[in-house]
């Protein structure tokens, strides 16, 4: 697998991935009928980079942003949104992304990374994000509206990767 910068012919691949994901509404604060330019925005123009995983054979099999977590003071802390593709999970592509976030969080001189809304229900990903040396700094209330579960709670999770200057 090869993770690298997303390219405007990459779209259309990732494009099917994000839908499915935004769609099932069970892990981004995002609406669920997002149209594909919006999405585009979010996903790829908003952000200060966007990657995508390729599997061996050139299939888009997942996805991550990096922008700064606020702007003015705060921009020193990252903030990533992942997705794998339904077909790829298991393969340990989502942990691979995180690594590599980190790794171009420093060099992008950020010196932390936050997880906003990481949803309590999605616990592969709080226990992926944990394993990966992020903590639980808060947990707000029923903040996220599961589409089957209701009213969950919202972890926001933090790691600090270096000292700051």
């Amino acid at each position: 697998m090869q993770i690298r910068l997303v390219a405007a012919a990459d779209w259309p691949a990732l494009w099917a991935i994000v839908e499915t994901v935004f769609r099932a509404g069970e892990t981004y604060a995002i609406a669920t009928d997002i149209d594909e330019p919006s999405a585009y925005r979010y996903w790829v123009e908003q952000p200060a980079a966007t990657y995508v995983a390729v599997d061996d054979d050139g299939t888009i099999v997942g996805s991550y942003f990096i922008k700064a977590n606020q702007s003015g003071p705060g921009d020193h802390v990252a903030n990533c949104g992942y997705m794998v593709a339904q077909a790829a999970r298991g393969r340990g592509i989502a942990g691979a992304l995180c690594e590599h976030s980190q790794r171009e969080a420093l060099a992008l001189g950020f010196v932390a990374m936050q997880y906003n809304c990481v949803v309590a229900t999605n616990i592969g990903a709080v226990r992926l994000w944990q394993r990966h040396g992020f903590g639980i700094v808060g947990t707000v209330p029923g903040a996220f509206r599961h589409p089957r579960e209701g009213l969950v709670d919202a972890h926001v999770m933090y790691k600090r990767l270096a000292m700051p200057d």
